[in-house]
């Protein structure tokens, strides 16, 4: 099903693409485009027909993006990076002990070897 929407959603771009492409610039922002003349886009109807092409492959490109967005994100289970390990207790007159394990402990893998042991410090040369 996400297969087949991306490829409308893809064909929707492409074809946004090629219609704005089309249409005569307003601007003239660099001097080329929208000059006189009797061109391909040159009447009035041709550019309302590009107008209204371009605002429905706007509008299915918007609802395809949308549908996208809904449908990666209703598989996905909410999780939480905090830790979930009980709060710390409190003695009484004192400070809270910290829980036993951090949030670096309970994601560190229980199959996993341990680490290698610092190498000592560098030590100065003796003299004999």
């Amino acid at each position: 099903m996400q297969t087949v929407i991306i490829v409308i959603h893809l064909m929707l771009v492409l074809g946004l693409i090629g219609v704005v492409l089309l249409q005569r610039s307003e601007g003239g922002g660099l001097g080329v485009g929208g000059g006189g003349g009797g061109g391909f886009m040159s009447s009035r109807g041709t550019t309302n027909l590009l107008t209204r092409t371009t605002a429905i492959l706007a509008t299915g490109f918007f609802i395809t993006s949308l549908f996208l967005s809904w449908l990666a994100s209703y598989e996905r289970k909410p999780a939480s990076i905090l830790n979930t390990s009980p709060a710390p207790i409190s003695q009484p007159g004192g400070a809270p002990q910290a829980p036993v394990g951090g949030l670096l402990d309970s994601l560190k893998k229980p199959d996993a070897p341990a680490a290698p042991s610092a190498p000592a410090a560098p030590q100065a040369p003796q003299s004999k």
